[in-house]
């Protein structure tokens, strides 16, 4: 088989890479998903050659050589604004579930054996176009099927993290679910246990906006691949998942990997798992957000919540959420001095009053100056009132 033409192919300062290198092939993602008709966003290349003299020959062509992961065998190369990794052949020599120690080698059967699955060890030579697949990942592909390369057991061991590509891939790429790979996953889910947060979040969220995302979370709830690391998700979230994308599809609207968080995990348990998967205090704030529901105008929420957690908690109560993405929400034509003018005394009792006003005027509906100065002048008189029995009261 050869690698189709593709336009990432014709990429600036491509071709130049290439020929400085010598003995490199693409690798991976590229070739994989050109394979399959689909867009390219990262071109990685793999060589023979090792990367202290990588980077000196990128330095003679005045291509900038940046060692991103030099310690690993990978270099990031500059040409022509084009960013390509290129990574040394390697192999492993120990692993242990989360590290691997490897050593560099020329063999490129060593190189893919250790890669993860089948459709991910696939090499296309710049030149010829040829496509080298040593483990039928191009069968695979065909098939829409992820496979382990070699005893998945084994695979997994080596890298725990591969139990949720595993899943996040057939999420995206498969149709066939291979029966030998989801057995070792079941068997292995308390290996997650041994991975960091922020790994485990990254392909969680991931896996979450793929177009197979509803089916294969049900799947993996069904067989407690999850319970490891989140106890809390049940059958129920599955359900909870699968009707917001299809309120997100039925709006238009993209899925997003914080939203569709919120609707796997429940409520009273946002928080916590906000925090358990080390996710930024935005998310976090957004992701319990997401769970306190709608009540009220649509406008309002989306004044006091922000669009974006509005239109998360209205997808997620299956309401429309178009008009509150077409609105901009106004800010309040009034501040505290203002009110100041209109003989309020300052202190605490200005912001207290500007809050009342802001509160009348977002319940009527965000209406004109006029309305809000007329908002103003009850509020300040019934507060001017007030101050004054504070202060005949001895409390002023």
């Amino acid at each position: 088989m050869t690698l189709p033409p593709a336009p990432w192919r014709d990429r600036a300062g491509l071709a130049e890479l290439i020929g400085v290198l010598g003995d490199a092939r693409y690798v991976g993602g590229a070739v994989r998903d050109t394979l399959l008709g689909l867009p390219v966003s990262d071109v990685d290349l793999a060589t023979s050659l090792e990367p202290p003299e990588v980077v000196r020959r990128l330095e003679i062509a005045g291509i900038r050589a940046v060692p991103t992961g030099i310690a690993h065998g990978t270099v990031t190369a500059v040409s022509q604004g084009t960013v390509v990794e290129v990574t040394t052949l390697r192999r492993d020599v120990a692993t242990d579930g989360r590290h691997a120690v490897v050593a560099y080698t020329d063999n490129w059967h060593e190189d893919a054996a250790r890669r993860d699955f089948t459709i991910n060890a696939l090499y296309a030579d710049p030149l010829s176009s040829r496509v080298d697949d040593f483990f039928g990942g191009i069968d695979d592909l065909a098939a829409r099927r992820i496979r382990f390369i070699g005893d998945p057991l084994r695979r997994i061991a080596e890298d725990h993290l591969r139990i949720l590509r595993f899943f996040r891939f057939h999420a995206r790429f498969g149709q066939v679910m291979d029966p030998d790979g989801l057995a070792a996953c079941v068997a292995r889910a308390n290996d997650l246990m041994a991975l960091s947060r922020e790994r485990i979040t990254a392909e969680l969220l991931k896996l979450l906006v793929a177009p197979g995302a509803v089916p294969v979370t049900r799947l993996m709830i069904e067989h407690g691949i999850l319970v490891p690391v989140l106890p809390e998700l049940d059958p129920a979230s599955a359900g909870r998942l699968d009707a917001l994308a299809q309120a997100e599809a039925q709006a238009g609207v993209a899925p997003d990997a914080i939203r569709r968080l919120a609707a796997v995990v429940p409520a009273a348990a946002a928080e916590s798992i906000g925090a358990r998967l080390k996710l930024s205090k935005a998310d976090r704030k957004r992701l319990v957000s997401a769970k306190h529901g709608v009540e009220g105008d649509v406008r309002a929420l989306a004044y006091r919540a922000g669009i974006e957690s509005a239109v998360d908690r209205l997808l997620l109560a299956g309401e429309d959420p178009r008009d509150a993405l077409a609105w901009t929400p106004p800010l309040l034509p009034i501040g505290g001095g203002a009110l100041v003018e209109r003989g309020l005394r300052r202190g605490p009792a200005v912001a207290a009053a500007l809050k009342a006003v802001e509160d009348q005027w977002v319940a009527e509906g965000f209406p004109g100056n006029s309305r809000v100065a007329s908002i103003a002048d009850s509020v300040v008189a019934d507060a001017i009132i007030r101050q004054a029995d504070d202060a005949s009261s001895g409390f002023a």
